[in-house]
């Protein structure tokens, strides 16, 4: 057995000048040293595993694989040892002084007939020269599991190097990086825990830290501690507390879902997303065919008083972590949630920073999105009542998802959920039976076909498209429980039903609803005033013209708003004295302006009309406006009756709001003399 020469070369470049785009442009941030030189130390003992399973090794009873990062804060150096295969002097120079040469490749190479590559992290080569981006010097002192020697090897910059026999004398490797001025908070104990928590946590080997420069007063203080406990015990000796490792190398996605207990999957979202809130339910990805893909995700409890709803989806390769919210993977809709997807088969480019092959991406975003449409269809069928529970929860997200992923929508139709006036969970279907049952409407007409060979229900010529819109069966909505309020009371007193739309995902979504569905229409309950609500006007048509005239001539003046379209109706309901309707094509375009910022804009430019003013004609107030037209009181009641009205539809602005204050306080006094 020969002895390992001493040798001094330059590194071999399979690419012409890449060490400089290797140091200073593979890798956005520089902390991923520390995921690509923990996770070659995971892939040398999985190597070792292999080889153990195939029988080609026989190691010790006592054997504990571990990886071991030992920092030293005043040396400014950081040490990564494993205990894995270890490599002999040729498989240096093979792997490590030809750069992009990679050894996983090759070790799966060699044995893709006895084994598979499970859980054979690196790919490519580069990661053992992300050192250099931190380090001026790293050090290499390895030996193999074959009966060969050890060697050592150094270089300085990353560009030459020196070899030679080493003194390691148990198996595995240490990677020793003498840190640059300008990273020497990676030899940091909290900083260096941080990063291999943010990469680290799940890979599947024992992650163990050490800081050797630790204070000896402190260990004094863990002894003297040990003592007292050890006396406490009868006497006898102290117990060594050993030590544990900084990572989980079983993670919960990696388990069946049937030997997960709910508290577990609780911990889980705790401990990775430091959300104490509670998840509404997750659903667990198990798959592996065709492809190889675990993960868990997290319905959040959302806050839908907020528009940013951004969850946290983690995305990992054989456990090692890539990167959160790679929207090519994870449907945009799901990145509301938060989770862990880990897929061994990602196409990653050499920094597994980004994707590449876009035909095997989207079969994995597809599966997800079918999966998530699956656990939500079968709540629903299944689980009602568990589903009803969270609808109001999980609405903005399934809304947001049937926005975006035609796939998803298609899957979620008959299982999208709308609560009524009276509290309960309806599909849309639901609602539009119920309505025309409530209403009494008879089956719907036979389409009729016009000689011409076109179609209409009934009716013919040019009032066929109006006909048409007035036969969609109206969805009454409600967008805001407290500030329409008396719509509601009003449609409640009158037997009818709306559904509740409060989210700001609502409007878009109806429209998609009206688009897909060409026999329904929504209008919120403030639209406009039904049959149902009026009374038949029984005056001689001249006097109530007469009336009519005389009070929306007063109500102009009193408010100086000529513009201003009013109606006097005679409503059922005798204790509402007036009322604001905003159609709903005008409503719409007014929230566009807003959206676009055009809010100072008259809708009635984009042929929208404004509010209307609805007086009441069998209410005392609009009587006595009518009645004592002279008198200064018909003025002040007019204007009382507008800004009353005004508040059942949406906030006064501010100067609104004094005045009416202001007039409310003198209508008060008039009561008092």
């Amino acid at each position: 057995m020969s002895n390992v020469m001493e040798e001094k070369g330059s590194l071999s470049i399979n690419s012409e000048n890449i060490f400089p785009i290797i140091k200073k442009w593979l890798y956005s941030d520089h902390d991923i040293f520390y995921r690509e030189l923990i996770s070659n130390g995971c892939d040398a003992i999985t190597k070792m595993k292999k080889l153990e399973v195939m029988g080609e090794v026989t190691l010790p009873e006592d054997n504990e694989w571990k990886v071991t990062v030992q920092v030293s804060p005043e040396e400014k150096t950081i040490k990564i040892i494993d205990n894995g295969i270890g490599m002999t002097a040729d498989e240096v120079k093979q792997y490590i002084n030809q750069i992009a040469f990679s050894g996983a490749q090759a070790f799966v190479e060699k044995y893709k007939d006895k084994t598979n590559e499970d859980c054979i992290i690196g790919h490519f080569g580069l990661g053992f020269y992300s050192a250099f981006m931190v380090a001026h010097k790293v050090t290499i002192d390895t030996k193999s599991y074959k009966d060969e020697p050890s060697v050592h090897w150094e270089s300085e910059e990353g560009v030459d190097f020196e070899m030679s026999e080493g003194t390691r004398t148990e198996r595995g490797t240490e990677i020793t990086l003498y840190l640059n001025e300008d990273s020497y908070e990676f030899s940091n104990e909290y900083r260096a825990k941080e990063v291999i928590e943010k990469y680290c946590s799940f890979m599947p080997t024992p992650i163990f830290f050490e800081n050797v420069d630790a204070p000896a007063k402190e260990e004094k203080k863990s002894e003297s501690s040990e003592e007292k406990d050890g006396e406490a015990k009868d006497g006898g000796e102290t117990e060594e507390k050993k030590p544990q490792p900084i990572n989980d190398p079983n993670p919960l996605w990696t388990k069946h879902p049937n030997e997960c207990t709910e508290e577990e999957y609780k911990k889980f979202y705790r401990d990775v997303f430091h959300d104490y809130k509670e998840p509404l339910f997750w659903i667990h990805l198990n798959m592996d065919y065709p492809f190889n893909l675990k993960g868990i995700l997290y319905f959040p409890k959302i806050n839908t008083e907020y528009e940013n709803l951004d969850g946290v989806i983690k995305l990992y390769s054989n456990q090692v972590f890539i990167a959160d919210n790679i929207k090519e993977v994870i449907p945009e809709f799901l990145l509301l949630l938060k989770g862990v997807i880990d897929c061994p088969d990602l196409p990653l480019n050499v920094s597994r920073s980004a994707l590449q092959n876009d035909g095997f991406v989207k079969k994995i975003s597809d599966y997800i999105t079918k999966k998530v449409a699956d656990k939500l269809s079968g709540m629903c069928k299944v689980e009602r009542e568990a589903y009803e529970k969270y609808w109001d929860d999980i609405s903005p997200f399934i809304k947001f998802g049937c926005l975006k992923d035609e796939k998803f929508g298609e899957k979620m139709k008959d299982y999208m959920l709308f609560k009524n006036l009276e509290g309960k969970y309806l599909t849309l279907e639901d609602y539009v039976k119920a309505a025309k049952e409530a209403a009494g409407e008879p089956e719907e007409a036979p389409i009729v076909e016009n000689a011409d060979g076109t179609s209409a229900t009934g009716e013919e010529g040019e009032n066929a498209e109006e006909s048409a819109e007035e036969k969609k069966q109206v969805v009454y909505y409600v967008t805001d429980e407290r500030q329409q309020s008396q719509y509601i009371n009003m449609f409640k007193e009158a037997g009818l039903d709306a559904i509740f739309l409060t989210h700001n995902i609502d409007q878009p979504y109806i429209s998609k609803l009206e688009y897909d569905n060409k026999e329904i229409r929504f209008q919120r309950i403030d639209a406009d005033l039904t049959e149902t609500f009026k009374e038949e006007v029984t005056e001689n048509e001249e006097d109530w013209k007469k009336m009519t005239d005389t009070v929306t001539e007063l109500v102009k003046k009193a408010l100086n708003k000529e513009k201003l379209t009013v109606k006097v109706e005679k409503l059922k309901n005798e204790k509402v004295a007036s009322m604001i309707t905003l159609s709903e094509d005008s409503r719409r375009m007014q929230d566009m302006m807003r959206m676009y910022n055009m809010s100072g804009m008259d809708p009635s430019m984009f042929g929208g009309e404004g509010e209307t003013l609805v007086l009441n004609a069998n209410h005392p107030l609009v009587k006595y406006v009518f009645e004592h037209k002279k008198s200064k009181n018909a003025s002040v009641i007019c204007e009382q009756l507008y800004d009353l009205a005004m508040l059942s539809h949406k906030p006064l602005a501010p100067e609104e709001m004094t005045k009416f204050i202001e007039r409310s306080n003198e209508i008060m006094l008039l009561l008092t003399k």
